[in-house]
């Protein structure tokens, strides 16, 4: 791939668990799909819509300041916040970013841009709240950090353009009977607080049984743990495993991390 082509569609934020690694995988069930829109219930990162490059999109996500910042970068971002990766600044630029939501103005450019800021610079590309809907996550440490300019966020504009970002439950999405989703839920695992809310089994089990019912291709990914896996396929999906990268990890463990794939009409 071309150094320009491949700047342009590499994912604007480090994501925890991001899914860039799934792309060859996805590519081959995607690939007979093409002219239909690309439906993602759980964006995240946008490193599946990215690497797949559909020409319509819908791309939903629970939390909301993640798709004000794609918002932002799809009418033409323009940050005139300081980025440096200084300790000072982060807790500062932290501090404004939580007085804006507690404001109202979570939905202004200045915080598309803190966000931004924010996921950049602190620990481990964390996106995480407290009870209270205040973002919590401390300072990253990194050596060194490179920070987008107004022409990188540019770049974002043509290839937003097309795509339909919206915020909200996984079952409030409008889906049309010949869309192509895929479904990257929050996974199976004690870490659920990526939103206000969290996500929990009563959540998974909702939204495998919500896209079951779907007419068109289905993609449904997952940790694979053994309820998981009885769910899906008592739901009728097509059952396969994947070995996924381990990026983050408490204990320092980088050993795979086994990942089910549930498929339906493909």
């Amino acid at each position: 791939m071309p150094v320009a082509e491949e700047r342009l569609t590499r994912p604007p934020l480090k994501w925890a668990g991001g899914k860039r690694w799934q792309v060859p995988h996805l590519q081959a069930l995607w690939a007979k799909h093409t002219r239909r829109r690309l439906v993602e219930p759980f964006c995240g990162g946008l490193a599946v819509a990215l690497g797949l490059g559909p020409d319509r999109a819908l791309l939903n996500d629970a939390n909301p300041h993640l798709i004000n910042f794609y918002r932002w970068l799809q009418r033409g971002l323009e940050a005139d916040i300081v980025m440096k990766n200084d300790e000072r600044q982060f807790y500062r630029h932290r501090d404004r970013f939580n007085e804006l939501l507690r404001s109202d103005g979570g939905d202004t450019a200045e915080a598309a841009a803190l966000f931004y800021y924010l996921n950049r610079t602190g620990y481990n590309g964390l996106c995480r709240f407290n009870s209270k809907g205040g973002f919590n996550v401390p300072f990253g440490r990194y050596a060194r950090i490179g920070y987008a300019s107004n022409t990188d966020f540019a770049a974002y504009r043509d290839v937003f353009a097309d795509w339909e970002f919206t915020t909200g439950d996984v079952q409030a999405v409008p889906l049309d009977r010949s869309d192509f989703v895929y479904a990257d839920p929050p996974y199976d695992v004690d870490f659920t607080h990526y939103s206000r809310g969290g996500f929990s089994w009563e959540d998974q089990e909702r939204t495998a049984e919500w896209l079951a019912k779907h007419r068109g291709p289905v993609v449904l990914v997952n940790q694979a743990t053994p309820r998981v896996e009885k769910l899906y396929r008592s739901l009728g999906y097509t059952v396969d495993f994947l070995d996924a990268p381990r990026r983050i990890s408490c204990t320092g463990d980088r050993t795979p991390a086994r990942e089910i794939i549930g498929t339906r009409h493909l």
